[in-house]
């Protein structure tokens, strides 16, 4: 295996992370998603619409030697993605993050890059004045949602039921600290899940 590692995002990297986004929604949310949306996914727009949070500093990147393999996107969690079913919202809302997006090329998978940016993005929010973190994890992605319950984000209680194009697609709110570590474990099944310390 190649030297894997993470680091801030720069603006060159805006067209392999759509280029991961468009994989992952294309093998693995394929179901989830409206129709049509992977077969009029535009790399070019979408790597345009990730080079405003590259430049803010909002997106890690997984590499594996010189191919880029996974993104995550990160930063203070906006009072939507923080209000509870009735509307309002936890009074520690100023210091908590969220995770937006953590996607790794299937093919690369099980190989720690997934653990690897969760903890590489934690410690940075962390250091940022974050307390605690937030994720949302469509219901029926449970590969996500033992990848944070790993990682000690575990369901808060809050889900939300969007219009994927007519579908409705359930997802669960879970929430967890920021004080990670990446220790993989000796199973294949766990390589890519972060353990808090």
């Amino acid at each position: 295996m190649a030297l894997a590692s993470v680091r801030l995002a720069t603006a060159e990297d805006a067209a392999a992370v759509a280029h991961v986004q468009r994989t992952v929604w294309t093998s693995a949310y394929a179901d989830l998603l409206p129709p049509g949306a992977v077969e009029g996914f535009d790399v070019d727009a979408v790597a345009a619409g990730w080079a405003g949070p590259i430049d803010a500093g909002a997106v890690w990147v997984a590499t594996e030697g010189d191919a880029l393999v996974g993104f995550c996107a990160a930063g203070p969690a906006s009072p939507d993605d923080l209000a509870d079913a009735a509307g309002a919202v936890p009074d520690d809302a100023s210091s908590v993050a969220a995770v937006a997006a953590l996607l790794v090329e299937p093919r690369w998978g099980r190989r720690g890059h997934a653990g690897r940016l969760l903890v590489e993005a934690a410690a940075a929010l962390r250091a940022a004045g974050a307390t605690r973190a937030i994720a949302w994890v469509p219901e029926r992605d449970t590969a996500s949602r033992r990848f944070y319950e790993r990682a000690g984000w575990d369901p808060d209680g809050t889900v939300r039921t969007l219009d994927a194009g007519g579908r409705p697609l359930r997802e669960i709110r879970v929430a967890g600290g920021l004080d990670l570590e990446f220790r993989p474990e000796p199973s294949l099944d766990d390589l890519d899940l972060p353990l808090l310390t």
